[in-house]
């Protein structure tokens, strides 16, 4: 290749080439671009955005449980003169128990032990290592972390919950109890028996979340359904029929309502069984398609026993299904395939169904709305079904609970749950309504409840509305 350079040319090129090696190792080798050293935490401790994003939405999901979609679902199956009393219930409990929650709640479901691991301490009062902080000796703002999104999320996805549950209460009591002793009653029900049932279930340490009669409640079966539905049961013995129950038709005055009620709690609830995986991921969609099925085989087996045994199918029954699938699968959406979960959604739509009809007639306990026949016996159902339903194939390995798929103390437990929710709910109910009774009276007067709560309770008319 250097023929036809010559003897001088040829040595040119030779102090070309090796100026230009001189140079070439004369200039620094570049850096290489650091690389990424994986967090010595756990990964799972790290910021998600796509987690983040997916738990706000399902907050504002749950919270739509409660209004419109509780609101709609229940002022449409009361009498007009009551319909902004129901209303008023569920929009003043939104903004009360969000308070509690806040101040102390959060703190006593999710604090650290106290009392031999009944209830939670003091660790989150006033949000108190929730909130964001700046760390003046590292120089950085600190955000407390629940997983992979940030802790103040948390609180306030669980703050939904803490408030739908007393408004499941209410359908009990609707049309005859005093809304001064409502408001009472929520606060310190949640108090002394939503929040210990929370720190059993759901926090770390919880004597059902973890140890040996460790309970599967993906998303609230027992802490929310359960304790809402005997609750109310008690609170319907308790406070007494309505004048006229049994005597006189009480139909509902617009199931248009209820139906659209109904369809709004159906789509929250994705938020409130999908979002309990607290984060975008395959455990959530596993919860979501369950979730869904359920829904849909409550739908149809309710509407297709009254379509059977009464010649024609409701739409208040086919609501009624709906949401009696939703319940009986809220606990188990996280542990069971979406097959199951249609099995689960049959099974509770029938148990709630008989417990609606055959049983409250027989009994003759005037629960207006239905609240324990459906979320007190739903959430039983799948509660039980859980430990029958529980597999591998959803979780992928024993969770924290120590699942054993096929193993009957599984079962075992989840009745010891489903035990242990009753007892408090049925104790902490009945005492609250004595000390209230005694000291505030549970029931407007007779007068008023003819006249209506409505006007009684709260100076309004809404009959220009229908």
């Amino acid at each position: 290749m250097f023929v036809g350079l010559g003897r001088s040319g040829l040595v040119l090129l030779l102090v070309l080439l090796s100026g230009n090696i001189v140079w070439a190792q004369s200039v620094p080798a570049p850096v290489a671009a650091p690389a990424v050293v994986a967090p010595v935490a756990n990964p799972e401790d790290a910021f998600s955005a796509a987690d983040t994003a997916w738990m706000l939405v399902s907050s504002a999901l749950v919270l739509m449980m409660t209004a419109p979609g509780l609101a709609m679902f229940y002022s449409g199956l009361v009498r007009k003169k009551n319909v902004l009393g129901v209303m008023m219930q569920c929009i003043f409990l939104m903004g009360v128990m969000s308070i509690v929650w806040a101040v102390y709640g959060y703190s006593l479901a999710f604090g650290s032990d106290v009392l031999g691991g009944f209830i939670g301490g003091a660790d989150f009062v006033l949000l108190n290592g929730v909130l964001p902080h700046w760390d003046a000796s590292q120089g950085t703002l600190i955000t407390p972390m629940e997983a992979t999104i940030p802790k103040s999320l948390h609180m306030v996805y669980q703050m939904m919950f803490f408030i739908i549950t007393p408004g499941l209460i209410c359908g009990a009591f609707a049309e005859r109890m005093k809304f001064s002793t409502m408001v009472v009653f929520c606060i310190l029900w949640g108090t002394i028996v939503y929040c210990p049932l929370a720190h059993w279930v759901w926090s770390a340490n919880g004597w059902l979340y973890t140890g040996t009669y460790a309970a599967f409640d993906f998303a609230g079966g027992t802490v929310v359904h359960i304790s809402s539905g005997v609750s109310a049961l008690i609170c319907a013995i308790l406070i007494g029929r309505r004048l006229g129950y049994g005597q006189e038709p009480m139909p509902p005055h617009n199931l248009t309502y209820t139906c659209i009620g109904a369809a709004m709690l159906w789509v929250g609830w994705f938020g409130f069984n999908a979002g309990s995986a607290l984060g975008a991921s395959k455990l959530a969609v596993n919860a979501f398609v369950a979730t869904h099925l359920a829904a849909a085989a409550g739908t149809v087996v309710w509407a297709g026993l009254e379509w059977i045994l009464r010649g024609k199918p409701s739409i208040l029954g086919a609501c009624s299904g709906a949401v009696a699938g939703l319940v009986c699968i809220t606990p188990a959406c996280g542990t069971v395939t979406p097959i199951a979960g249609m099995i689960l959604g049959v099974a509770g739509a029938a148990a709630c169904f008989y417990f609606c009809t055959t049983v409250k007639s027989k009994f003759k306990y005037d629960d207006a709305l239905d609240a324990f026949g459906v979320h007190g016996v739903g959430g039983t159902v799948g509660a039980i079904l859980t430990g029958v339903f529980a597999t591998r194939d959803v979780i992928g390995k024993p969770g924290p609970q120590g699942l054993l798929e096929g193993n009957t103390t599984q079962f075992i437990n989840q009745c010891i749950g489903v035990g242990a929710a009753i007892a408090i709910s049925v104790v902490g109910t009945v005492i609250l309504l004595k000390i209230l009774d005694a000291t505030m009276g549970l029931r407007v007067n007779q007068s008023e409840e003819l006249q209506g709560l409505d006007v009684s309770q709260h100076g309004e008319e809404g009959y220009i509305f229908y």
